[in-house]
């Protein structure tokens, strides 16, 4: 049911969270993984009272009908809520673009779900070896990188995207984790740098003396990819 959706913000315009689209973003409240960078960490508790009603949601897309072109459900983790597919279904029968934020944690729901949408942003957080120092989940690398094969061979618009720190790992792995990605078919890339604020862990925050270095690794990771973006702190 609709009024299941837990429903933990909205932004009612965005140019960067759908690929040349003007959009809203409906933020699902809830996630299972505890990524210590995460710029959300009030949408990860499942339990939190919802800040918005799915009707309130509905109501403000009806009135932005031929004024926005897409809305993104992102999160938390908005392939944790089984009223995702009837919300979907809803902004579709509206006449916009349906956009997905998600980290991939639920391959079998995203198989069902990716029919739905336009457009997928997928996070890949980490090297295969490494996803559960990132995410702090047992299996958490299968799942997202099961995910991944999903979106790829779906054939909808998308997008893969790593949030970098020096803390978070290595320059020898991030450029191993890209060079894997471009060999299983991923063309289009984003890199995005930790932000200073919204993180419970600020051990994340980028180390300045090294930024002659990154520049060099984002420009290399760049080449690999048939669209790439770099997106600064």
């Amino acid at each position: 049911m609709l009024s299941d959706l837990h429903i933990g913000g909205l932004t009612p315009l965005t140019t960067t969270d759908y690929p040349g689209c003007l959009a809203a973003v409906v933020f699902c409240q809830g996630c299972p993984w505890r990524c210590g960078y995460c710029h959300n960490p009030h949408l990860l508790p499942r339990t939190v009272p919802a800040q918005l009603s799915w009707h309130a949601v509905r109501s403000f897309l009806e009135r932005r009908r031929g004024l926005l072109d897409a809305v993104v459900f992102s999160g938390g983790e908005p392939t944790l809520q089984t009223a995702l597919v009837d919300a979907a279904r809803q902004v579709r029968e509206l006449g916009f673009k349906v956009g997905l934020h998600t980290a991939g944690m639920y391959p079998s729901r995203l198989k069902r779900l990716l029919p739905l949408f336009d457009w997928v942003g997928l996070d890949i957080k980490a090297p295969f070896a490494g996803y559960e120092k990132i995410t702090g989940a047992r299996g958490s690398g299968e799942k997202a990188f099961a995910s991944a094969r999903l979106v790829l061979e779906s054939g909808i618009d998308y997008e893969f995207r790593t949030t970098v720190s020096p803390n978070l790992f290595s320059n020898e792995d991030l450029l191993r984790l890209a060079q894997t990605l471009a060999e299983r078919g991923v063309q289009k890339y984003s890199l995005q740098e930790c932000r200073p604020s919204g993180r419970d862990d600020h051990r994340f925050l980028e180390d300045a003396s090294d930024a002659y270095s990154r520049d060099l690794l984002y420009a290399k990771i760049g080449r690999l990819f048939s669209r790439f973006t770099l997106r600064r702190a």
